[in-house]
């Protein structure tokens, strides 16, 4: 029996747990009955552990709720991370538009001709060198590039930056940095790369090491290149004729032992500069190496009498200003013209009176001369400012030149007979080709471009001929080329037409040099329906084996044209016709002598023209007085063997398909005749 005033166990333990409420429970006489004293310190001892267990799992459920919030966030709501990791994967991959500061250059069909790319550029700081000659020979074993007398300069001195290298590749700046040396350091930039080397280079251009336009495209157009580095640089250039014109030109110089060359494609019908080659030409990755001659345009600077080309350009503006008619004027090719001390003679000419037709195809200087003196000095000149001969032309590239003219008021008569022939004037290629375009295409003359137009884009221009005189244009140079000086450039399904041209070259205190010309030949093609202008020239061919002593335009630049044509036509995507097509020959077809009369009586020689007047040929007592009368012929026949036997005329009121076939009886016979007189004499076709 527990006494009253006894000390409390259970209080004791109580006190000790510092538990007061249930201290105050365990003094209950009732609960101590029926709770043992152990389980009351183990009940104790519980309670305290729950109350850490829950505070411990509140702390474990906000670490991992404040986890679970981050990775919602960094994977769901924002996720950073995997941009970042992303990112280097998306530049790996080769890209058409790399990360720069200038633009590509592409041809029009995406094909890329100049980019540029990230390089690395090593440098040293000379202070931080300890041994420039032990440097400079660690740094030539891994860069054997390198010259290490030029490095020891370099690596010396008391400055503190010094180029080594421009262009690391990264397996050369590894080799670098496993050197270790102290003082050398990488410097990230950007390099021009040119991946068609040498070709277009003269329309591309070059820039400097800092990356700025030195000529060209690339200086004509260094403000957009830098604006828009994201937005290629599309030209008009198709590399692939591109390549086709440099090939045919290159071999001609190659073959006649030329000093360089010009060619030209051109699409008639909107300006657009296909090709343009120059040579000799140079690697534009490597302008340090290029030499004066190689970084000549000779096709916009290059300034040359133009020769008998410009006959195209007489005979249009005869045409134009109707002083000519092409089927019944002709022209007293029989005698040179003699102006004061200056004596105007045809190469190789027939001695006689040519029809419109024959003036061309037999390239006259008399013809064409006599040609001029129906319009005048004044309406000349003014008609080669309306072709835009007397002016800078116009074209995307910085290097262009001002044709060489003689002044307004100097333009004489004199001028006006020399001009018609193309001696007295110097234009450049793109003149002659663009001005020939024109005739060709309806009588519209464009600015030349470098730039692509979007597909059925019509560009404005001027027009300086009519219709008319462009369709009789056309016919004539078709004529050139089947039965003219032009034979070489022809294409079986192509309907070739243009004209050659050879000129003496000028000396550089004037006058004429000897054994010195240029041999071009412009021209368009199909004639039916023009498309492309082709020019070709070589600048100072000598004669060969094969050309049997002559360097003419007929021997050297008409065949170089013609196969330029024959590569380039079918990639442009022109199928060839019929070379016999009923249709298409009455297009382009045009007799040497339209209406030419029969045998007429023998009369006096006409007398001798007066210097810038033409002597017109007496008038048939058998035919009215306003038909043009043809060559007077001598009472002794003179052979001519050069000229061939033509068919007799074509008579009148017949169907179109016996005049086609009458045309092309009298085309064969004259090439039958013309090979049989060049096994004989072959001096004797020379052409001009």
């Amino acid at each position: 029996m527990i006494e009253p005033s006894a000390p409390d166990p259970n209080a004791t333990i109580a006190y000790h747990l510092r538990e007061p409420v249930r201290a105050s429970r365990l003094g209950d006489p009732r609960t101590a009955a029926r709770t043992g004293q152990p389980d009351l310190a183990r009940r104790a001892v519980l309670e305290k552990s729950r109350g850490r267990l829950v505070l411990a799992a509140a702390g474990f459920g906000l670490l991992f709720g404040a986890v679970a919030l981050k990775a919602t966030i960094a994977t769901v709501i924002d996720p950073r991370e995997p941009r970042r990791i992303a990112q280097p994967r998306s530049t790996a991959t080769p890209s058409a538009e790399p990360v720069t500061g200038r633009a590509p250059i592409t041809d029009r069909n995406g094909e890329i001709l100049a980019v540029s790319l990230p390089v690395t550029a090593l440098y040293a700081n000379p202070r931080q060198v300890e041994n420039p000659a032990e440097v400079a020979q660690r740094l030539a074993r891994v860069l054997p590039q390198l010259d290490a007398s030029r490095l020891v300069g370099r690596l010396s001195g008391e400055r503190q930056f010094s180029y080594l290298a421009r262009a690391l590749t990264p397996r050369e700046k590894q080799a670098v940095n496993d050197l270790g040396i102290a003082g050398l350091h990488f410097e990230e930039g950007e390099r021009r790369y040119y991946p068609q080397g040498r070709a277009a280079v003269h329309v591309l251009g070059n820039v400097d090491v800092d990356g700025a336009g030195l000529s060209g495209m690339e200086r004509y157009h260094d403000e957009r290149l830098r604006a828009r580095p994201h937005d290629p640089l599309r030209t008009s250039i198709d590399i692939r004729v591109q390549l086709a014109l440099r090939d045919a030109v290159a071999k001609a110089i190659d073959d006649y032992t030329g000093i360089g060359g010009a060619g030209v494609v051109l699409d008639i019908n909107t300006g657009e500069i296909m090709a343009m080659v120059s040579l000799p030409d140079y690697d534009a990755g490597d302008i340090g190496a290029a030499t004066t001659e190689q970084r000549f345009n000779r096709v916009t600077v290059g300034t040359y009498e133009p020769g008998s080309t410009f006959k195209l350009l007489t005979a249009a503006a005869a045409l134009e200003f109707g002083t000519a008619n092409v089927n019944t004027s002709s022209f007293n090719a029989s005698s040179p013209i003699r102006y004061g001390r200056f004596t105007i003679s045809d190469y190789k000419g027939k001695g006689r009176w040519l029809t419109f037709p024959e003036v061309l195809a037999y390239s006259s200087n008399l013809g064409a001369a006599h040609m001029a003196q129906g319009f005048g000095p004044q309406r000349q000149r003014e008609f080669m400012q309306r072709m835009g001969m007397l002016s800078r032309i116009g074209v995307e590239i910085t290097e262009t030149a001002l044709p060489l003219v003689p002044p307004a008021n100097g333009w004489r008569d004199i001028n006006m007979l020399t001009i018609a022939f193309g001696h007295g004037i110097s234009v450049t290629p793109l003149h002659v080709v663009s001005g020939v375009a024109a005739i060709a295409n309806g009588g519209i003359l464009r600015q030349p471009t470098l730039l692509a137009q979007p597909p059925g884009t019509v560009r404005e221009g001027t027009r300086v001929v009519s219709e008319r005189t462009s369709e009789t244009m056309r016919r004539l140079m078709r004529l050139v080329v089947t039965d003219g000086s032009g034979k070489g450039a022809d294409v079986p399904g192509y309907f070739v037409g243009g004209k050659t041209g050879t000129a003496q070259k000028t000396g550089p205190r004037g006058g004429y040099l000897p054994n010195k010309r240029i041999a071009a030949f412009v021209g368009a093609f199909p004639m039916n329906a023009p498309r492309y202008a082709v020019y070709v020239m070589v600048d100072e061919p000598n004669p060969n084996a094969r050309s049997h002593g002559y360097a003419t335009a007929g021997w050297v630049a008409a065949p170089a044209a013609g196969s330029v044509i024959a590569r380039i036509a079918p990639v442009l995507g022109l199928v060839p016709e019929n070379p016999q097509e009923p249709s298409i020959l009455q297009a382009v077809g045009i007799p040497l002598q339209p209406g030419r009369p029969g045998p007429r009586p023998a009369t006096a020689s006409a007398p001798a023209a007066r210097p810038g007047t033409t002597a017109a040929p007496p008038a048939s007592p058998t035919r009215p007085a306003t038909t043009p009368a043809i060559a007077p012929r001598p009472a002794t026949p003179q052979p001519v063997p050069s000229t061939p036997t033509l068919a007799p005329p074509v008579p009148l009121r017949v169907t179109e398909l016996d005049q086609m076939r009458e045309q092309s009886v009298s085309r064969i016979r004259f090439s039958m005749a013309a090979q049989a007189a060049t096994l004989t004499r072959p001096e004797s076709h020379e052409a001009r």
